[in-house]
Formats: structure tokens, C-alpha cells, sequence
């Protein structure tokens, strides 16, 4: 039996009580899980699970049955006065996502802020990780340093913002994007990171899975040469730069900027195309300034 040979591998480590147990579980294929994670799950005193019907057919699968705690994004204040107290009365409780690693673009976090917060150990049981996966395949040379962005915000200027905050880094950005938005994400990098290296992958470990590599400015055409492949959960990876990313034309958020100095205070128009741009505000201010300065050169009647 499977979960035999993982108490094999894994049963000489202690495994204390009370503890939260933060399981990674597999991300597509259910050959990722790992051994140890198996004995965890097998030895606690209830599990609790992002989706209860989707962790339930993992475990029945590998042929462990343990009560089961639901612990989703919607109730995870609940969820953690409910584990606080079994803590209380000496059990382990294991804690994951439907795929992954729980608390990483996932429920789990408030709960084992509030398990360590009340005193208890919380034990990590690391496995699969799509953010990892990809990078590892990425042949990204530079990426001495990474950035795990996760789900940008879904609309709006909060997601201009954080996509405008990611890029301007040099350093590797890895994004998860929903197959409803994969085509805007393209487009968005294609526009403003055309020349960089891009890595797109779907469905890591599953049987569709696809992963490529491309300068930014070939997304839109790769996701639109086959309808498949924006099918799926993604992962994108954004390679690092060679050099820093930084603004190639001193006049590049004129558009924005240029009708907020003639309408409001400097530093209020500053201010707001800060917040709408996600650009640095040292540069919209100089350039503020010079706008400034060119409209009151514009304005004066002296030859």
C-alpha cells in the first residue's frame, strides 16, 4: 500500500501534537504528491480543505479517509477559532489548498497566522509548486532574483497599476492568470514589454500540459494560432532584464499627465497620475514640472 511506504520514508521524523500542518498537494497530475505528505495526512486528527469535494476525491484515492474542516477564503476567521480549538484538546490538523501550496495564492495564511499567534508549532510539508515548475523550465539565465506576483487584481487601475509595478522590475516576474484573462495579459506585455523574454505554461502536470517561450511581442499571435491554449490555469513567466527598465521617453504618460497640470496643483496632479500610471512618481513630477514650465513659456506674451 502506498500510504505504507510513505510511513516507511517518512514515519522516522517526529511528527508533534498539537500542530497546524501546512500540506502542499499535487497541482495537476496526483503523482505529485509526495510521500511524506501522504504519511501527514494519514496521521492527523482532520484536514482542512480549501474545496471538501475536491480534497475528498485526493484522499479516497489514496485511500485515506480523516474528517474533514472547510477552510475557504470566505470563512477563514471561522475556520481558524475551529482549528484553535482542536489545538486546544492536543490534536494535529492538517491544512490545504486544491492545488499546491496552501496560503500561496491560496486560503491558509490567516489561518496559520492565528495558530502561531496562539503559541502552536505550525509544520511545513512542501510539494508541488506551479510558480517553481515553471520557473524551472523558463531557462531564464537571469534570474538571480524572482518576484511571485500571483493573480494580478482583475480589472481596472489597480490591475494597470500592479502590472506597470511588476514590469518596471528587472527582475523575473512570475504571474498566475486565468484562462479568461490570459489573452489581456498578452496583449498588455506585448504593448509594454514587447522585446522581452516571456515563458507562458498551462496546465503544468496535467495531460495538456503546455509550456513556451517568446519575446512579449509574439504572445497575442501564439494564444490565437490555437484555441486550446488559452484553455487551463497559467502560469507566466516574465524574464529578467539584462538592465534595469526604465522609461524610454521622457514624454511617455504626457496623456495623463499633461491635462492634470493644466487643471490642478502640481503636486496634486502628480499625485494622481502616480496612482493611475503605477509610475515612479521622482519621474512624473520632473516631467510635471517641465509641462509646467513649457505652459507658462506658451502662455507669456514677451517675443
Amino acid at each position: 500500500m502506498l500510504v505504507e511506504a510513505a510511513a516507511l520514508a517518512a514515519a522516522e521524523q517526529e511528527y508533534p501534537a498539537p500542530a497546524l500542518y501546512m500540506v502542499a498537494t499535487p497541482i495537476g497530475n496526483l503523482a505529485d504528491v509526495t510521500l511524506r505528505a501522504l504519511y501527514v495526512l494519514s496521521i492527523v486528527d482532520a484536514i482542512a480543505c480549501e474545496d471538501t469535494r475536491h480534497s475528498a476525491g485526493m484522499l479516497r484515492h489514496f485511500g485515506i479517509a480523516r474528517p474533514l474542516l472547510a477552510a475557504h477564503e470566505h470563512n477563514e476567521r471561522e475556520a481558524a477559532a475551529a482549528i484553535l480549538d482542536r489545538l486546544s484538546r492536543g490534536e494535529r490538523i492538517a491544512c490545504v489548498s486544491d492545488a499546491g501550496t496552501p496560503a500561496v495564492s491560496d486560503p491558509g495564511a490567516a489561518i496559520a497566522a492565528a495558530v502561531a499567534k496562539a503559541g502552536y508549532r505550525v509544520v511545513p510539508v512542501p510539494g508541488a509548486s506551479s510558480a517553481l515548475a515553471a520557473l524551472c523550465i523558463a531557462g531564464d539565465a537571469h534570474a538571480r532574483a524572482f518576484t511571485f506576483v500571483g493573480f494580478l487584481p482583475p480589472r481596472g487601475n489597480e490591475r494597470a497599476r500592479a502590472l506597470a509595478g511588476a514590469i518596471r522590475s528587472p527582475g523575473t516576474q512570475i504571474f498566475f492568470e486565468a484562462p479568461h484573462r490570459i489573452a489581456s495579459l498578452s496583449a498588455d506585455l506585448a504593448q509594454q514589454v514587447p522585446s522581452r523574454t516571456v515563458t507562458i505554461c498551462r496546465e503544468l502536470t496535467k495531460q495538456f500540459e503546455t509550456a513556451a517561450t517568446m519575446p512579449g511581442s509574439a504572445l497575442p499571435a501564439w494564444l490565437a494560432a490555437d484555441a486550446n491554449r488559452t484553455r487551463g490555469e497559467f502560469v507566466v513567466v516574465l524574464h529578467g532584464s539584462i538592465e534595469e527598465v526604465t522609461t524610454d521617453r521622457v514624454d511617455e504618460h504626457d496623456g495623463l499627465l499633461a491635462p492634470l497640470v493644466a487643471a490642478l496643483p502640481l503636486k496634486q496632479a502628480v499625485a494622481l497620475a502616480t496612482e493611475i500610471s503605477g509610475a515612479p512618481r521622482n519621474v512624473l513630477y520632473a516631467r510635471a514640472l517641465a509641462l509646467k514650465g513649457e505652459g507658462s513659456s506658451r502662455d507669456d506674451p514677451s517675443p
